[in-house]
């Protein structure tokens, strides 16, 4: 399996109006996680805001709405998602409620396994970690009364192989290689227990956090959804029978394909999360959800139901929370000096960065200039990072509501695996520092012009292989996303501060649909010489956040053909070692090699009413796109 990233450009930039730059006049916490005496807030650490504790009073349930973002209604309801409906919207806001992943790893906003939310017991590796067995807990069952059993994961990995077999595309996960094409062999001991057989060792921490997790791996409602027609009985003997597979799964991709029938096929109705879909609007994607009675895991007693509203505008949905006209609202990051008003106007509000990474793609094939051969010298990288001014683009376009990420891995919200090299900034912001590094690498440096290559060759001190007497430092074409502002803004001060060392950037705005379209390196390869950097946004990481896909190798999720034998080595120990903290190694060499542009992670920030209360852990993780509101009640 891949590098389990879903993109984060336009839609989910606007959410969070994340990845997009004023005095700052909302405060950071920057103290550890504390959880205040009973009926205190609880602050977490690089958090904006804090979560209140727990009402102890009376639950009530009703209907809560909850904000949905321009343009980013749900579109996708079969759990095997396909490469196009791989976002955070149709997954884990909307599927997970209904479908929830063997493994639930967002415990609040730190990234990591909550057992007794995931419906299987932690699962064993033998066999050199080739074997993984699965056992499925008795305590979840189907909406229907039905038992979840083995052969329930089982329709998964068959849905996955069918819809593999006609078209990679099928799957958002697949990678040639990996998962399925190293299932040797399936079998179930018994009727809760699934034990797949591999053909090459996995690491157990990845497989299990970002594959049978965040992956997801999901059950499947074998005992209604095994057919091939929605009046036809379930086939019989389909768990071992291709043909069935590829029946079974032309079908339910069909009725995926039925947005209108959403929340009236008897399909869609058998569900073993919390939620069961009520009510689903195809022209604009939005929705209800009833709780599932018959809901195994934790939950409060008298449960919300969820009205997901569609706005048109961020100016609308935030003018509606000022109105009190919904109950649950995103903040756009335009809107983060206004944050100390919502109190008066009857809201808690929490936000934290999304676990992943923004930053601006380089381009190791660009051509032009020459850039190829500079890009591929650390010196240059490294000087383009000093060059960076995380904290003062925090400040000044984010109005203090981000977090700093010098690597792969962020600094919040926290991780066990952030390497202590990547906590501190390795390349503080410093004109003079970029400069001394290009000196010393054979460029004359002409400050407010463009650099040249004055001492060639391959030495410590020369320019560096392929990199001719002459070379220009620039003009490089960067392109930018045009919405939201923030990514404009950044991208103005970087060219700025690159133009005082020499380094000359030809910016160039564009829309996130064209940047994704025509300018990733693996899909659109006769552009490839057309740009040296790429800023449309960023990525959601993995819980175990191994960058494969990412920046191994021809990676699946490739953007500008970064290559480096060293990371693709610990890349690999991440992903099919035994040590549960190769990630760190992984992600402290990438950090200070620095094959993208790290830039800071905008806060993504959710405003809620005071009237409605539950666990804490509910509310922070809404900062990850994690949607739990069977924790959710009202107070008054």
């Amino acid at each position: 399996m891949r590098f389990r990233s879903r993109i984060v450009g336009t839609l989910a930039i606007a959410v969070a109006s994340a990845t997009a730059l004023a005095a700052c006049s909302s405060s950071h916490s920057s103290a550890g996680t504390s959880n205040n005496a009973a009926g205190g807030n609880i602050t977490v650490a690089g958090a904006i805001g804090s979560v209140p504790q727990a009402s102890t009073g009376t639950q009530k349930s009703g209907t809560v709405s909850w904000a949905l973002a321009p343009g980013t209604g749900p579109n996708f309801i079969f759990p095997v998602v396909t490469g196009s409906g791989n976002s955070v919207f149709n997954v884990q806001s909307f599927q997970w409620e209904f479908w929830r992943p063997l493994y639930w790893t967002s415990d609040g906003a730190k990234p990591q396994e909550v057992q007794n939310m995931s419906i299987a017991n932690d699962p064993t590796y033998t066999n050199g970690d080739k074997t993984v067995t699965i056992t499925m807990k008795s305590s979840f069952k189907w909406s229907d009364g039905q038992p979840i059993t083995a052969d329930d994961v089982l329709m998964y990995i068959r849905m996955v192989q069918a819809g593999v077999k006609e078209s990679p595309a099928n799957w958002e996960a697949y990678v040639p290689g990996h998962f399925p094409d190293n299932l040797t062999s399936v079998s179930e001991p018994n009727s809760t227990t699934l034990v797949m057989n591999l053909s090459t060792a996995v690491n157990p921490s990845w497989f299990t956090l970002d594959n049978l997790g965040y992956g997801p791996f999901v059950a499947l409602p074998s005992h209604a959804w095994a057919k091939d027609s929605a009046s036809g009985a379930v086939l019989s003997g389909w768990q071992s029978n291709p043909a069935d597979w590829k029946k079974i799964y032309d079908f339910l991709i069909a009725q995926n394909k039925s947005l209108n029938t959403y929340a009236t096929n008897p399909l869609w109705q058998v569900v073993d999360g919390p939620y069961k879909i009520s009510a689903y609007n195809p022209a604009n994607g939005g929705y209800t959800m009833v709780p599932n009675t018959n809901y195994g895991g934790p939950h409060v007693a008298h449960p919300v139901t969820l009205q997901a509203v569609p706005f048109t505008s961020d100016t609308a949905e935030f003018n509606a929370i000022k109105a009190g006209s919904v109950d649950f609202g995103y903040v756009p990051q335009t809107d983060v000096p206004q944050l100390p008003q919502l109190a008066g106007k009857g809201y808690d509000y929490f936000g934290l960065p999304v676990f992943g990474d923004t930053d601006a793609n380089i381009n190791f094939k660009d051509e032009t200039g020459h850039f190829a051969e500079i890009a591929k010298q650390l010196y240059f990288r490294q000087a383009l990072a000093h060059l960076e001014d995380q904290q003062g683009w925090i400040k000044a376009f984010m109005f203090g509501a981000g977090g700093a990420a010098y690597g792969p891995v962020p600094a919040y919200p926290q991780s066990q695996f952030l390497p202590s090299d990547a906590a501190t900034d390795p390349y503080p912001y410093s004109i003079s520092a970029a400069t001394d590094l290009l000196k010393s690498h054979g460029w004359t440096i002409n400050a407010g012009g463009t650099d040249v290559c004055s001492s060639p060759g391959t030495g410590p001190t020369n320019c560096g292989a392929g990199i001719p007497a002459g070379t220009k430092m620039g003009p490089f074409t960067f392109l930018y996303n045009t919405s939201p502002a923030l990514i404009g803004q950044q991208a103005t001060d970087f060219a700025s501060a690159t133009k005082q060392a020499g380094i000359t950037l030809a910016l160039q705005p564009e829309n996130f649909n064209t940047l994704i379209n025509n300018y990733l390196d693996p899909g659109s390869p006769a552009n490839e010489n057309k740009w040296a950097f790429n800023d449309f946004g960023g990525n959601t990481m993995n819980p175990y956040p191994t960058t494969f896909g990412l920046f191994n190798t021809s990676g699946s999720n490739q953007v500008g053909d970064y290559s480096d034998t060293q990371a693709d080595s610990l890349i690999n120990a991440s992903i099919s070692g035994g040590d549960p903290n190769a990630v760190k190694a992984e992600a402290s060499y990438l950090t200070q090699q620095q094959p993208v542009l790290f830039q800071p992670n905008p806060d993504y920030i959710w405003a809620w009413k005071t009237t409605i209360s539950g666990d804490p852990n509910s509310f922070e993780n809404l900062t990850q796109y994690n949607l739990t509101p069977e924790f959710w009640y009202f107070t008054k």
